[in-house]
C-alpha cells in the first residue's frame, strides 16, 4: 500500500474517532513520525497533505531538516531532549513537545533568546509513573509549569504523555489519556499567565482512537504511514 493511501486510512480513523465522541474532526492533527524515514518518503507523505513532522533524534533530524528547508510543514520534536541540545532544537523545531524539567526549559529560553524567538513548547508528563519513562509526574507538574512560565521566551502551549504499551489492548492506556486530559482542565482553571492549554499530545499507532475519545488534539503517528522500522 502507497504512503498517501495509508495516510488516506488514517485519517478516516481519526475522523470517525472524533466524530464518534462529538468532537469536530478538524480539531485533531496528524504528526507524521519520520525518525529513521527516509527523505523521499517523507516527501511522499508530504505529497499527501501532512503539514506535521515528527523526529525523535536531533543528529538524525538536522540533516533532513536541511535538504527540506523551505518546505511548508512544521517540525516537532517529540523525543527525549538534553539540555545540551537545545540550541539546535529551538534552530530547527517549530513545537517541542517533550519539556520534562525547569532546567531543560530554562536552556530552552536562553537559546530562544539569542535568536530573538518565542520558542513554543509542551510539557511531558509521565501519566503512569514509570521509571523508564521521562516526563514530570502529575502531582508536581503544576508548579513547574508555574516556574517554567516565567521564562521570557518560552510559550507553554500543552501537555504531551507516553503511556504505558498495552500490545493488542488499547483500551486499557484510556485511563492515562483521561488523567492527561483531567490535569489539562486543571491547569486551564487555574489561569496560569502565559500558559494555554491548547493541544494534549497523546496517542500512536496503536491506540490513537482512544486517545482522541479522551481528548488529544495531536496524534503521533509513524508505523501505519512509513511500515516498520528497519
Amino acid at each position: 500500500m502507497m504512503i498517501s493511501e495509508r495516510i488516506d486510512r488514517i485519517r478516516s480513523r481519526m475522523d470517525a474517532a472524533a466524530r464518534s465522541c462529538g468532537r469536530d474532526p478538524a480539531s485533531v492533527k496528524l504528526v507524521a513520525v519520520t525518525k529513521t524515514v527516509s527523505v523521499d518518503a517523507i516527501c511522499e507523505a508530504m505529497a499527501a497533505g501532512v503539514a506535521l513532522l515528527g523526529e525523535s533524534y536531533m543528529q538524525e533530524a538536522i540533516p533532513k531538516l536541511a535538504v527540506l528547508a523551505g518546505q511548508p510543514v512544521q517540525w516537532h520534536f517529540i523525543g527525549h531532549l538534553q539540555s545540551k541540545k537545545a540550541k539546535d532544537a529551538v534552530k530547527y523545531f517549530d513545537l517541542i513537545h517533550s519539556v520534562d524539567s525547569v532546567k531543560l526549559a530554562a536552556a530552552l529560553d536562553q537559546a530562544a533568546a539569542k535568536i530573538k524567538k518565542i520558542q513554543e513548547i509542551l510539557i511531558q508528563v509521565n501519566a503512569a509513573g514509570e521509571t523508564t519513562k521521562s516526563g514530570l509526574d502529575p502531582d508536581t507538574a503544576v508548579g513547574v509549569i508555574e516556574e517554567i512560565s516565567r521564562l521570557s521566551n518560552i510559550r507553554i502551549k500543552g501537555l504531551m504523555t507516553l503511556p504505558p504499551f498495552f500490545d493488542e489492548a488499547p483500551e486499557r492506556v484510556r485511563p492515562y489519556f483521561a488523567a492527561l486530559a483531567a490535569l489539562r482542565d486543571s491547569i486551564e482553571a487555574k489561569k496560569i499567565p502565559g500558559v494555554v492549554m491548547e493541544e494534549l499530545s497523546m496517542g500512536m499507532t496503536g491506540d490513537f482512537e482512544t486517545a482522541i475519545k479522551e481528548g488529544a488534539t495531536l496524534v503521533r503517528i509513524g508505523t501505519a504511514i512509513f511500515g516498520e522500522r528497519a
